[in-house]
C-alpha cells in the first residue's frame, strides 16, 4: 500500500510532465530553443550551419527535419545533444524545392554518428520520394571513434543511397571545412562539388597519417585543398572565394537544372541574341595560332553568359551550362588557348562526365569542335588514354539528349570522331568554312604519303609546299564531309547563334529509345 511519504517521494523524482496544453506548448518551445541553441561555439567557418542554410535558401523557406533527435547513448555522462550534429530539412530556392543537410562543426567536430547518419539517410530518401535536388553542405571530422561501426555502417547507407540518387535527381556537395577519409567519397559521387579557397579540404589521408606511413611531409592545403582539387585532381567543379559565394554559386546552378530527370530544365524568356559579326574575324589565318574558343560561345549563348564547370581542370576543354532562347543547354567545346585544344586522360574524363550528366538530366548538348586529334606520348600511353579517352566516345554515342555541333576550325583524326560527329549519334552537325576535316593534318600526311617522292626530290621544300597545298584545298576544308552528308550546313560564323537556336527548336521534342539493359559498361 502507498503511504503518503512514499507518493510525495514519488513525485520529487520523477520526471516533469506538464498537465495542461499551455504547460506543454511552453514545454515545447523550450525543448526548441535547446535544440537549436548551439552547445558549443562552431569551431571554423564563416557561418554556423543553420546559418549556412538560411543564406542559401529563400527566406522563411526552410522546414527542419529530425530537430529532436539525439545522439545515441555511449557512456555514462556522455553528451545527447538535440540534432547529433546535423541540420537536415527542406526549403525552396528560387520557389523550387530542394532537400538540404549542413554538418555542424560545433557539435562532436561535426563527426557522423549514427543519429547524424540516419537523419542524413532519411533526408535523401525524402528527396528521391519527392523527386528534388539535394545539397549537402560539408564540415565534418569524419567518422565519430566512440560510435564505432555504426558509424561506418552509415557511411555505407548514405553512398548507397548516392548511388541510387545518381542521375534521378541533381546532387550538390559544399565543402565548407574538412572532408577527410570515407567522408569524401560521398562528395566524389555527387554530381557537383564547391569548395572555398583557403577554407575546405578534402583527401582520404591526412597529411600528419600520410607522413607516418610514407615518409612524405605535406600540407592539407597542398593535398587536398580547395585550388588542389579544382585544379589539379579535378575532384572539385566549383572554386569559391568565401561561404557567401560558395552558396551563391549553388543557387547559380540550380538555375540551370531540373529537380530531377523525369521534368524538363527550367525554361526563362527568351533575351535578345549578342551581336554576332565579330565571329567572322575571331579565328585567325594561320592555322597554328591560337585564339578564345569563349569569344565565340559568349556570341552564341543568351547574355554570354557561361557556367564553368571544372574550369581550372583540363582547361584545353571547356564544359559550361548555359542558355539559348532561355532553355538550359550542357557547353562541350575544346581550347586552342590550352595545349591547342588537344584531347588528353584529363579533359576525355572531364567532358565524359559532364555529357553524362547532361544526358541523365536532360539537357542538349552543343559542340564546338576544334580538335587536333588525341594527346601522343608515351607518358599519355602508360597512363590509359586509350581506355580512358574511350570514354568521351562512350559518353557522346550513349547520350540520347539533342546533340548539335559546330565544326570550328580543326577537326582531325579521332579528335573529329569523337567532338560530336554524326557518326556518334549527332543530330545537327554544322561547319564553319574555316573548318579541316580529315584524318590529320596537311603536314603531316603529306610526310606520310609522299615520303619516297620527298626522299627523291631536287627541292623537296618546294615540293612539300606544293603537296600541303594541294591537299589543303580538298582535304582542309568542310566540303568533302558536307558531300557525303556528316556535315548538314557549311554557314558563315556570324549567323551561327541562329542556326544552332533552329536546330535546337527543331529537337525539342526529340526521342530516342534505347535497348532494354540494366546499364552500359562504360571503361573506367
Amino acid at each position: 500500500m502507498t503511504t503518503e511519504a512514499t507518493r510525495s517521494e514519488t513525485e520529487r523524482t520523477a520526471p516533469y510532465v506538464p498537465d495542461r496544453t499551455a504547460d506543454r506548448i511552453a514545454d515545447l518551445a523550450r525543448r526548441r530553443t535547446g535544440a537549436v541553441t548551439p552547445g558549443r561555439s562552431r569551431r571554423r567557418g564563416e557561418f554556423g550551419a543553420r546559418e549556412r542554410i538560411e543564406r542559401l535558401v529563400d527566406a522563411g523557406s526552410f522546414a527542419e527535419t529530425g530537430l529532436f533527435v539525439r545522439a545515441r547513448p555511449t557512456g555514462d555522462g556522455a553528451r545527447r545533444p538535440y540534432g547529433d550534429g546535423v541540420v537536415t530539412g527542406h526549403a525552396t530556392v528560387d520557389g523550387r524545392p530542394v532537400c538540404v543537410f549542413a554538418q555542424d562543426s560545433g557539435v562532436f567536430g561535426g563527426s557522423m554518428g549514427e543519429a547524424f547518419g540516419e537523419k542524413t539517410v532519411a533526408l535523401m530518401d525524402l528527396a528521391l520520394k519527392t523527386g528534388c535536388p539535394v545539397i549537402g553542405l560539408n564540415d565534418s571530422g569524419g567518422a565519430r571513434i566512440q560510435e564505432g561501426v555504426a558509424s561506418l555502417a552509415l557511411y555505407a547507407e548514405l553512398v548507397r543511397r548516392n548511388v541510387q540518387a545518381s542521375g534521378v535527381i541533381p546532387q550538390i556537395s559544399v565543402v565548407l571545412g574538412p572532408c577527410a577519409g570515407g567522408a569524401a567519397y560521398s562528395p566524389a559521387i555527387t554530381d557537383f562539388t564547391v569548395m572555398v579557397d583557403g577554407a575546405s579540404h578534402m583527401f582520404v589521408t591526412g597529411p600528419d597519417v600520410i607522413e607516418t606511413v610514407t615518409g612524405e611531409r605535406t600540407t592539407a592545403e597542398e593535398l587536398g585543398g580547395a585550388h588542389t582539387s579544382n585544379s589539379v585532381n579535378g575532384n572539385a567543379h566549383f572554386l569559391a572565394a568565401d561561404e557567401q559565394d560558395a552558396l551563391d554559386t549553388v543557387r547559380d546552378l540550380l538555375s540551370y537544372l531540373p529537380a530531377n530527370n523525369l521534368e524538363r530544365p527550367p525554361e526563362y524568356a527568351p533575351v535578345e541574341p549578342p551581336a554576332g559579326d565579330r565571329l567572322d574575324e575571331v579565328v585567325p589565318d594561320r592555322l597554328g595560332q591560337a585564339y578564345d574558343m569563349r569569344e565565340i560561345l559568349r556570341a552564341v549563348v543568351d547574355e554570354g553568359e557561361l557556367l564553368d564547370v571544372q574550369e581550372l581542370f583540363a582547361p584545353n576543354i571547356i564544359c559550361a551550362l548555359a542558355r539559348v532562347e532561355g532553355r538550359s543547354v550542357g557547353v562541350v567545346a575544346n581550347q586552342p588557348m590550352h595545349a591547342a585544344g588537344v584531347l588528353d586522360i584529363d579533359a576525355s574524363e572531364k567532358a565524359a562526365r559532364f555529357v553524362r550528366f547532361c544526358d541523365a538530366f536532360g539537357i542538349p548538348l552543343l559542340t564546338f569542335a576544334d580538335v587536333p586529334g588525341y594527346l601522343s606520348g608515351v607518358r599519355q600511353e602508360h597512363g590509359g588514354i586509350i581506355r580512358r579517352g574511350a570514354k568521351l566516345l562512350y559518353a557522346y554515342a550513349e547520350a540520347t539528349v539533342p546533340k548539335v555541333t559546330v565544326v570550328v576550325r580543326k577537326a582531325y583524326g579521332g579528335g573529329y570522331a569523337v567532338m560530336g560527329s554524326k557518326h556518334l549519334g549527332a543530330d545537327v552537325n554544322l561547319a564553319w568554312p574555316t573548318a579541316r576535316i580529315a584524318v590529320m593534318g596537311a603536314e603531316g600526311a603529306v610526310g606520310l604519303l609522299h615520303r619516297r617522292e620527298l626522299a627523291a626530290a631536287k627541292d623537296p621544300e618546294a615540293l612539300r609546299a606544293q603537296l600541303v597545298a594541294a591537299y589543303e584545298s580538298t582535304h582542309g576544308t568542310p566540303y568533302l564531309a558536307a558531300e557525303r552528308g556528316y556535315v548538314d550546313d557549311v554557314i558563315a560564323p556570324r549567323e551561327t547563334r541562329a542556326h544552332v537556336c533552329r536546330a535546337l527548336r527543331a529537337l525539342h521534342g526529340k526521342r530516342a529509345p534505347m535497348p532494354q539493359r540494366r546499364h552500359g559498361n562504360i571503361p573506367l
